[in-house]
């Protein structure tokens, strides 16, 4: 099939978020992995007088674990999606907690930054330019500041493949459709089998120029499914010697 992109996506998460926060709910440790993967920043002193970017913050799961993670800390979050803005905005939130409509290919001329920390999570698979992104986030991450990207990224076992897709199948396509938005989940289906494996997105970081990248698992059934990537921007690194 034909992956959606770039506004036909946005439109797609406009519609869907009525109800997405329902969705996400019935799939066990949705939010205990995405405070998981927060955690996995290691900022220090719960985030004091540290500024941190959630890009594609969706209705706000992923700034709600950061907000967890890093109470002190100040955060700026973006997406794409007017829709999945509105609702994260019907929420509760401190007034260090601010949302952008803007969609990461954008963030380059938006003036923002730079930022100690960038957390994305379901990004990536869903960018049209997904190195052009990550160079976008290293220009904005501060020397030696810290990424951490939680994804759909499947291991190399043949079985990772096998369950994505039954799930898919099974459970995720079927209630998609009973809400209307069966377009958008069949292409979460099709954009994570296209999308990097996981050593493939760990180059694929390498290859942009930050450092220390490597993948760490989460529990449960989405083990080898979802992963972690963590990764820094060293403050003169391979990349920045070459341009």
């Amino acid at each position: 099939m034909t992956l959606l992109r770039d506004h036909d996506l946005a439109r797609a998460f406009d519609h869907a978020s009525r109800t997405y926060d329902c969705l996400t709910a019935l799939n066990p440790g949705h939010r205990t992995e995405l405070q998981r993967s927060a955690r996995r920043l290691r900022l220090p002193l719960d985030g004091a007088g540290l500024h941190i970017l959630d890009l594609g913050c969706g209705t706000g799961a992923s700034t709600r674990a950061l907000l967890r993670t890093a109470p002190r800390a100040r955060i700026t979050a973006v997406d794409a999606s007017r829709g999945m803005l509105r609702r994260a905005l019907t929420k509760p939130w401190p007034a260090r907690v601010r949302f952008l409509h803007l969609s990461a290919e954008e963030l380059a001329g938006a003036g923002e930054g730079p930022f100690d920390a960038v957390f994305a999570a379901y990004l990536f698979r869903n960018v049209t330019d997904p190195d052009g992104v990550l160079q976008t986030v290293r220009a904005l991450l501060r020397p030696d500041g810290r990424l951490a990207i939680h994804e759909y990224t499947l291991g190399s076992s043949p079985t990772h493949r096998a369950l994505w897709s039954a799930v898919c199948q099974g459970v995720i396509i079927p209630v998609g459709t009973l809400t209307g938005d069966r377009a958008l989940y069949t292409h979460l289906w099709h954009s994570v089998l296209a999308f990097d494996t996981v050593p493939a997105f760990t180059e694929r970081l390498t290859r942009t120029g930050f450092t220390d990248a490597r993948a760490l698992p989460v529990a449960g059934w989405q083990t080898g499914i979802v992963h972690t990537f963590v990764a820094h921007r060293c403050a003169a690194s391979t990349a920045d010697a070459a341009r």
